[in-house]
Order: structure tokens, then sequence, then C-alpha cells
């Protein structure tokens, strides 16, 4: 009892600006959902909106269908992306000029250039050539390539993050360069990379929303059919919404039980 006291002495402010303990975050963070869900059930009110979700039972099967959809292409554009992404990395410090400038370029158009645009040029130019007609096969692959420019900087910067003097104990006590990389590269790159890759999955699954102007029934273009079915666009909406926060959400919690975990690598 004396310490939940003391926790509530001072429920809004912690010394220093550290970490608030358990009870106290708790506290804080209903409060603050409490005041959003107060502030946008006020806002829905102001504007006449009425939010009806009897559409969910009806459209149960769809909606399932299209979730289902948007975790499998998510599953494996993230797999397809690490596939492209860790050589790009490497490419980038290539000693071979050609195939460095070519990764370099790769990352930049793509990072510099908005995925709509590539999913569009991507699929009714490139795909038209070469007879990709598969709309789940070209969103996966736009998507692949898309992220696999994000996780090639994210690769890149944790190898130039390493230290140089651990590899060249490792060359002095005569660890092969097969050695270097399984002992001393591969163990600090996860612990560097794993955080920043899960918060990557996340902006898979986010980013997916978009192939739904390539018609792929996914999440998005789902709830669009639903909407222009029923008219009711902003249930439809805010259930789309919160279905991507149960599927980001949990993995935003592991990526931040990885920086705890993995913190002593920085």
């Amino acid at each position: 009892m004396a310490s939940s006291s003391r926790a509530l002495a001072r429920p809004f402010t912690v010394p220093g600006g550290g970490p608030a303990k358990p009870l106290k975050a708790a506290l804080n963070y209903l409060l603050v959902c409490v005041a959003v869900v107060a502030v946008f059930g006020t806002s829905l009110t102001l504007a006449g909106i009425s939010l009806n979700f009897d559409f969910v039972a009806q459209y149960r099967t769809r909606i399932l269908d299209g979730l289902l959809l948007t975790i499998q292409i998510s599953l494996a554009s993230l797999v397809a992306s690490l596939i492209i992404g860790v050589p790009v990395a490497f490419g980038q410090n290539s000693r071979i000029l050609p195939l460095r400038y070519f990764c370099d370029l790769y990352v930049k158009v793509i990072r510099g250039t908005p995925l709509i645009a590539q999913i569009y040029l991507f699929y009714y130019i490139i795909g038209t050539a070469w007879g990709i007609d598969n709309r789940v096969v070209a969103g996966v692959m736009i998507l692949s390539i898309f992220s696999g420019a994000y996780i090639a900087e994210i690769v890149r910067g944790s190898l130039m993050s390493l230290d140089r003097g651990q590899l060249e104990a490792a060359r002095a006590v005569g660890f092969t360069r097969g050695q270097t990389i399984r002992y001393v590269v591969a163990p600090q790159l996860m612990a560097r990379t794993l955080p920043a890759l899960t918060g990557q999955a996340a902006s898979i699954i986010k980013d997916s929303s978009l192939l739904s102007v390539i018609a792929v029934i996914e999440l998005t273009q789902t709830m669009r059919e639903i909407s222009a079915t029923n008219y009711n666009f902003f249930g439809c909406f805010l259930l789309l919404g919160a279905l991507y926060l149960c599927l980001t959400l949990p993995i935003m919690f592991v990526s931040r039980y990885f920086e705890k975990r993995m913190s002593y690598a920085y």
C-alpha cells in the first residue's frame, strides 16, 4: 500500500524525465486514451455522424479473406525484401564499381519516389511488358522491391557502425573471412538490425493497403467494396484502421522489446 501511495503521489510527472512506474504509466495511458476517445466522440457528434457496425456480421467472410490476404502479402514481401535488401547493403560497399553504383542508384530511386507511383509504373508498364498479370504476385514484387531499399539502408547503417578494431582483431588471431562474418559481424549485425527490421515489417503491412489501386482484394480494397455497397463509409474505414492496428501493434511491441533487450549493442 505504501509503495502504491508513493507511486501515485505525483501521478502526472516523473523525476528527470525517466521511465514511469507501471502503475503510474497505466494510469496516464488510460487518461490519454479516454481523452482521445472523448475528442473523437465529440467530433462525430458535432459532424452529425453516427457509427454503425452491423455490416460486420454480414460481410465477416469477405473481411476475414481480405485480412488473411494482407497478412500473406506482408509476410511474403518481408521475406523477399530481406533477400533483396541484405545483398544490396553489401553491394553498396562492393569493390566492383558498376555493382556498387547500381545498388546505390536502386536505393536512391526507390526511397526518393512514392510507392503509389512505383505501383503504377511496375504493374502497368514493366508487369505488362514481361507478362506479370497476377495482381497478388505483382503486389508482392512491388512491395519487396520498395521495402528492400529501406532494409538495405538499415543493414548498411548497421555495417557502418561496426567497430573496425574488432574486425582487425579477428584477422590478427587468424580468423578467415567466413569466420569473421559468422562470429564477429553476424551477431552484432543481428542485434543492431532486429529492432529496425521489426518496425519495417509494420510498415510493409500498412504499405500493402496501397495495392488496392491495382485492385488486389486485400483488406483495404475489401473495405472499399463493402462501403460502396452499404454506403457506411465511416464505419468501414474505422474498422479498417482498427484491424491494421491489431496487425501492427504487436509488431511494435516486439520492436520495443528488441530495442531494450539488445540495447547493449549500441
